[in-house]
Order: structure tokens, then C-alpha cells, then sequence
């Protein structure tokens, strides 16, 4: 062990020589193509920080345009939505109008409907009145009438109501 501390001439003289080689042959192959890729790494870095540069400045740009069309679609949209609010409303006040035009309508015809089935009723009221007005006089009667003289009788009768229904 003690020869591991102690200095060898010969041993120093080819370990030096064997750097001193070993440092030659590093500098005519070895560094320079690592200086070379070191040079290339560090162009290279250096045109990508141009570019990302160049796109940040575009890209405000472009933010900034964006933001000046934002602001005049926001103001058209504006104008749009009122504009249509309006067609809206005008839309609605002529769909009322339709809609109570046409309840009028359908309130006058149901009312038209009412009034002549009023008047069937009334027609067919009478007629049964009048048979039954012919049957009770037929039983104080005691008497059968033929059709003939019941169908004269009706009619008779008939145009007495409307003569009557006329003066009122």
C-alpha cells in the first residue's frame, strides 16, 4: 500500500505524456466540431428567440384587431337585436289584431248559429204546441180529425203566430 503513495517518475513521465497526446489529438478532432455544435446551439437559440419575438408582436396585433371587431360586432349585434325586437313587437300587435279579428268573427258566427237554431226550436216549439193544442181539442172533441183538416189547422195556426209574433 505504501506504493500507491509514492511518486514513480517513469509512471508521471508517461501519464503526462499520454494527456499531453490525448489533449493534442482533443484539440485537432474534438473541440472544434464541439465548438462548432456549441456555435449552432447557440445561433440557433438565438433566431428562434427573433421568431418567437416576431410572433409575440403579432400576435398583440392581431389581439389588438381582433378586439377593435369585437367592439363593432358588439355594437352591430346591438343594433340587430333592437331591430328585431322591434320587428317583433310589431309582428305581435298585428297577430293581436288578426287573433280579435277572427274571435270577432267566430263570436258573430256562434251567434248567428245560436240565433237560428233559436229559430228551428221555436218552429219546431210551435208545431209541437200546436199538435198538442189539436190532440186536447180532439179529446174535449171527442172526435177524430183526418189528417187534412189537422194539417188546415196547423197551418191556420201558424200564421196566426207569425201575424201575432209580426205585431210585437
Amino acid at each position: 500500500m505504501e506504493k500507491l503513495f509514492t511518486p514513480d517518475v517513469g509512471l508521471m513521465v508517461w501519464t503526462i505524456a499520454t494527456f499531453l497526446v490525448l489533449l493534442a489529438f482533443l484539440s485537432k478532432f474534438g473541440w472544434p466540431a464541439l465548438i462548432q455544435s456549441i456555435d449552432e446551439r447557440e445561433k440557433h437559440l438565438h433566431e428562434e428567440r427573433e421568431a418567437a419575438e416576431k410572433a409575440r408582436k403579432e400576435a398583440q396585433r392581431i389581439q389588438a384587431d381582433l378586439e377593435a371587431k369585437m367592439a363593432g360586432l358588439e355594437q352591430k349585434s346591438q343594433e340587430i337585436l333592437a331591430k328585431a325586437m322591434k320587428e317583433a313587437e310589431a309582428l305581435r300587435a298585428k297577430h293581436s289584431a288578426e287573433a280579435q279579428d277572427e274571435a270577432k268573427r267566430l263570436l258573430d258566427r256562434a251567434r248567428a248559429e245560436m240565433d237560428e237554431e233559436r229559430r228551428r226550436l221555436v218552429v219546431s216549439l210551435r208545431a209541437e204546441v200546436a199538435t198538442l193544442a189539436v190532440n186536447a181539442a180532439e179529446k174535449l172533441v171527442h172526435k177524430t180529425i183526418d189528417d187534412g183538416v189537422r194539417k188546415s189547422t196547423l197551418d191556420m195556426f201558424f200564421k196566426d203566430l207569425e201575424k201575432d209574433k209580426a205585431k210585437n
